[in-house]
């Protein structure tokens, strides 16, 4: 039974290249908190390390595990599985840890819906604006343009999910960024004040749709 000792779940969503896999890394080097290491049926990126970014798995492996129902979140993104696997989650909970979450918005519905006795904080990351977006985009994926294009066109659906976050921060400095998300954390955690205007993300959002 969950008690005040276990770890809290804090999930950081964003469009793809809005920043959270790095803010994700930047958070875990804080005292007691660890990254939840997915699942996926992708290929690695050259500087990515098998069981340390990802458990990296062929598909058939990945339906394994879903016949198995031993995902506590999985969704098929571009074409490939994520997923995370309850039993590591649940150990480190129990053990006091704080466990970090890079997952999209589908993921964070499913965690949500799960309703785990563990207290749990969403974020969504979005960028300062769609040309910076690209603009990531495009050197992350330069040797293919026609994939930040099919980045960009996933980036309208996908910021549409903002409103089921508990908190949305904007990442136009990565520092200041973490800064936000740490001080959120913290507050929540201690229960103190959050400095958080739902008016200017709301805003922000609006920018980016129109």
């Amino acid at each position: 039974m969950p008690s005040k000792k276990d770890g809290i779940m804090i999930i950081l969503s964003s469009p793809s290249g809005a920043g959270k896999t790095t803010l994700v890394k930047k958070l875990s080097e804080k005292n007691n908190f660890e990254i939840s290491i997915s699942h996926t049926t992708r290929q690695p990126r050259p500087n990515e390390s098998q069981n340390e970014d990802y458990f990296f798995v062929y598909e058939t492996e990945f339906k394994r595990l879903i016949k198995n129902e031993e995902f506590l979140e999985y969704a098929k993104v571009f074409n490939n599985f994520y997923g995370t696997t309850r039993t590591p989650v649940i150990d480190k909970l129990n053990k006091g840890k704080n466990v970090l979450f890079d997952i999209d918005w589908q993921g964070a519905d499913q965690i949500k819906n799960k309703k785990l006795d563990y207290k749990l904080i969403t974020f969504f990351i979005l960028p300062p604006s769609k040309e910076v977006l690209f603009e990531r985009l495009s050197k992350r994926h330069a040797n293919d343009k026609l994939i930040a294009q099919e980045r960009m066109k996933q980036f309208e659906r996908d910021v549409l999910h903002w409103i089921n976050y508990d908190y949305v921060v904007i990442n136009n400095d990565l520092d200041e960024c973490y800064i936000k998300i740490s001080n959120l954390i913290d507050a929540v955690i201690n229960d103190g004040s959050k400095d958080y205007d739902l008016d200017y993300i709301r805003n922000h959002v609006d920018k980016l749709t129109n």
